[in-house]
């Protein structure tokens, strides 16, 4: 008896899959509906809250020996910021390719795209400005100590050294994590900070590349004089915000919401 207890128990507690996909769908929805000046600030708020993962990597590398496992304790720090964007629910770009994209989906006409395209164009461009006004703001050597500052440069380095289509491949699997990462999450209970954790510390250690986290990386090394802007835009951002974009709408989006789109 206490088996079927448990397994009724289980049952109630844990959404069916279709339940997610309508929670995530009316979210999307009343995103869309949202006036494109609270998307701006909410955007903003958002791109300057990702320059924490850039500072707290640096800080933890810079007390960590050169050793080939700095970069697994390294990669905690990248979680930060992430955590404050999707628990302070900032809009980022990359939870957009799912979370709007299912009322699309899901609706019998394409009447909503100039609503998504609108609302990507609002959140992808403030998030940009508020990563390059973080970058901005700690490009200053004086602020740190020369081991920190060591430690932003050469994760800032890191951030543009890869050609065209392997920041564009990496892009793609970075978006596809934090696409399910926004899927798992309504079903995660109390475990949401540990989902947001697990995933974007995958993102972290694999070198996948996030547009916005990474603007705030490639943006510092605008500012250091280490790259110019050409190579910030055709070196980083269009590879990973394409990339990203594919991940999250091609191999999440559409995957998670065919199977279900006669039960949504």
């Amino acid at each position: 008896m206490a088996d079927d207890d448990d397994d009724t128990g289980n049952a109630e507690t844990a959404p069916k899959a279709h339940e997610i996909h309508k929670v995530i769908r009316e979210e999307g929805e009343a995103q869309l509906e949202r006036h494109s000046g609270a998307v701006a600030w909410s955007g903003l708020a958002a791109g300057l809250s990702m320059g924490f993962s850039f500072v707290a990597m640096a800080l933890l590398q810079a007390g960590l020996p050169d050793a080939p496992w700095r970069h697994l304790v390294g990669g905690f720090g990248y979680t930060l910021g992430f955590l404050i964007v999707i628990l302070g629910r900032q809009q980022l770009f990359t939870e957009s390719t799912l979370t709007p994209v299912l009322p699309v989906l899901a609706g019998p006409s394409l009447d909503k795209l100039p609503s998504l395209f609108r609302f990507w164009a609002v959140v992808l461009a403030t998030n940009l400005i508020g990563t390059w006004l973080f970058a901005w703001a700690i490009c200053h050597e004086w602020l740190f100590k020369p081991e920190v500052w060591k430690s932003l440069n050469t994760i800032a380095e890191e951030a543009v050294q890869d050609s065209f289509w392997p920041m564009a491949i990496k892009a793609v699997l970075a978006g596809w994590l934090i696409a399910l990462m926004v899927w798992l999450l309504p079903s995660a209970g109390s475990a949401k900070m540990l989902i947001i954790m697990t995933l974007t510390y995958v993102v972290a250690i694999g070198h996948f590349s996030h547009s916005i986290a990474g603007s705030v990386e490639a943006a510092f090394a605008v500012f250091t004089g280490e790259h110019g802007v050409a190579d910030y835009v055709t070196r980083f951002l269009v590879p990973t915000v394409l990339g990203n974009t594919v991940g999250g709408v091609a191999l999440v989006a559409m995957l998670n919401h065919a199977p279900l789109a006669t039960e949504a």
